[in-house]
């Protein structure tokens, strides 16, 4: 992509309305726009990175056999009552139509897809099953200030399997919270299995928990057993499992695991007939990512007073290219061509490049790439001229070093 035709703007100062770090720098980095309190614009930029999370959150949840649909958003009130949650669900936007039907706008998504899994499911022959969606979700949220952390409108990945007993959906959710652990480190965090309050059929739930000091959440972390506990059900200050002191964490919540047992399969009449032709009410289990929560996680934990540090499976490209010009037009034009060259050869290998091609100071391109955080950059100046090599670095370096395309390729794919 040309950067003087890629559609986004950088700000030099912070957003004075904003709190958190994630949302002062993606706003000044050209990520997302924010529209009010909780509500925010993916702008181009922020759309790629976005992309990038939810197709790791479908490559693998795919590899464990989940599929994905797409459910409605709009909500009719019947099915809320039915769970006895129209009332009790605190943060539910409501509405009505012209007609004078009544509506929320979906929070979550348990009394949709029961009354589908409903038609879908008759014996025993048709479980386990599992449905994923990435959709937005709407909360009314009265304290939305921690930018893409806690939003009134969010995108959010909802897993919802449905078993035969309570042992087949434990067994799933094992295998899920394992699924969860590789999202999360190839998105390049280090998320904790952190025990939470499990409700009516289970002990624990399993919150995935991100050390930060942005964090809203306080843990109970065990370095010897790799696991913790969170602060709302914790017994004693040892583990649990080696009696080792537990180290207390600022933590931010990115996903979470939980059993359902029969809980809303018994508010809509959800069975299957077993074996021995009875019919027995379906287990469930929930599972879910803040997809645009994952995403200002990833900004709070990797960031440098010049900018953000994308990790690269995430990053909205791979390669910055900066090409800096000088005073003589002949030499301009070689470097140019050179550059474009480059480019090409990079494109055609399937990378990811922004080419900063724009007539500005070599300052403000080096300012706004350190805002932007494209993992790599590669900058094509006057001394390419002299031995074909140019200079190249990590964002996250201080010092380049000179290579050639040759050598660039080889390290890339590596």
């Amino acid at each position: 992509m040309l950067q003087s035709k890629f559609i986004y703007k950088t700000y030099k100062e912070e957003p004075s309305d904003e709190e958190s770090r994630n949302a002062k720098l993606l706003i000044r980095a050209g990520f997302i726009e924010k529209v009010s309190s909780g509500i925010y614009n993916f702008l181009p930029l922020g759309l790629r990175v976005i992309d990038k999370i939810e197709n790791i959150i479908r490559e693998e949840l795919n590899k464990i056999g989940c599929q994905e649909l797409l459910l409605t958003n709009l909500h009719p009130k019947e099915y809320w009552e039915k769970t006895g949650r129209w009332e009790k669900f605190d943060v539910l936007f409501k509405t009505k139509s012209q007609t004078g039907s009544e509506y929320s706008l979906a929070p979550t998504h348990e009394e949709i897809i029961f009354p589908l899994a409903k038609k879908l499911i008759n014996s025993y022959k048709d479980l386990p099953i599992a449905l994923y969606q990435i959709h937005t979700k709407y909360r009314d949220e009265l304290r939305a200030k921690s930018g893409l952390l806690r939003n009134r409108e969010f995108i959010m990945k909802d897993l919802y399997s449905f078993h035969r007993n309570n042992e087949e959906v434990e067994k799933f959710k094992k295998l899920v919270d394992k699924t969860y652990l590789k999202i999360f480190k190839r998105c390049g965090l280090r998320a904790i299995e952190t025990y939470a309050s499990g409700g009516t059929f289970s002990t624990y739930s399993t919150e995935f928990q991100v050390p930060t000091p942005a964090g809203e959440d306080i843990i109970y972390y065990c370095k010897r057993c790799k696991i913790a506990w969170n602060k709302e059900i914790l017994t004693s200050k040892n583990c649990k499992n080696c009696k080792k002191e537990l180290e207390e964490l600022k933590a931010i919540e990115v996903g979470n695991t939980f059993n359902l047992g029969t809980k809303f399969s018994e508010a809509f009449d959800v069975y299957y007939i077993d074996r021995d032709n009875k019919a027995k009410l379906v287990h469930a289990g929930c599972y879910g990512i803040g997809v645009t929560r994952l995403m200002g996680a990833i900004v709070e934990v990797y960031n440098d007073e010049k900018g953000i540090i994308w990790p690269e499976e995430v990053a909205p490209f791979k390669i910055h290219i900066i090409l800096i010009l000088g005073k003589d037009k002949k030499k301009n034009e070689k470097l140019e061509k050179y550059a474009k060259e480059i480019y090409f050869k990079l494109l055609n290998e399937n990378i990811e490049v922004l080419f900063d091609d724009r007539n500005i100071s070599a300052g403000e391109k080096f300012a706004e790439s350190d805002l932007i955080g494209i993992p790599y950059r590669i900058v094509i100046g006057e001394n390419y001229l002299k031995n074909k090599k140019f200079e190249f670095k990590h964002r996250k370096e201080k010092n380049y070093k000179q290579i050639t395309i040759e050598q660039l390729l080889k390290l890339i794919k590596k």
